[in-house]
């Protein structure tokens, strides 16, 4: 659902939502991509924090809908478009503590990332640095001694999340899938 979060204790880690991809216009609305599901939910969150070449600003949403197959977005203090201009590419963040919470069993991809992972053997594979999502299913990304692709299939692959733990467990061996 959202990229890795930012290196932040708690409820006041950064996650990337999205992304401002283009102007629309002349009075400083900006064309955003969302990495939320379904894509509108990006603009239920308002203040996003914008990563600009100065550094995370934050900026309230004024305004924001749906505009062909993509969003729009209004931000306040954005007046025109060339005080649009210098945010064009720039990643959108909310903090952890915006996202609602999930029922049990259900992560989002920023609380999965960094958890050491072993098998049920106990064998240390690394941690997850990355999820992919692949259309038939997402796969994670882990590194340690070795590069391993595995299938996030709960209850088939994973058996277990400990977030408080901070680890994953799997039911694979390492020699079945690699990159």
């Amino acid at each position: 659902m959202a990229a890795p979060a930012d290196n932040v204790a708690g409820d006041d880690r950064r996650v990337t939502v999205g992304r401002i991809s283009g102007l629309y216009g002349v009075a400083g609305w900006v064309k955003v991509f969302s990495y939320t599901r379904p894509k509108e939910n990006i603009l239920a969150y308002s203040p996003w924090q914008v990563k600009t070449s100065a550094g995370w600003q934050s900026y309230r949403l004024e305004a924001g809908r749906t505009q062909g197959k993509g969003l729009i977005a209004q931000l306040a203090g954005i007046g025109d478009r060339e005080q649009a201009r210098p945010l064009m590419g720039c990643d959108i963040a909310v903090g952890r503590g915006q996202l609602p919470d999930l029922p049990e069993g259900e992560y989002y991809w920023c609380d999965l990332i960094g958890l050491a992972v072993v098998n049920r053997q106990g064998l240390e594979l690394g941690s997850v640095v990355e999820i992919q999502e692949t259309g038939a299913n997402d796969v994670l990304i882990i590194e340690g001694y070795e590069r391993h692709l595995v299938p996030l299939l709960m209850e088939r692959y994973i058996m277990e999340v400990d977030l408080a733990g901070g680890r994953l467990v799997g039911d694979w061996d390492p020699e079945w899938i690699r990159e």
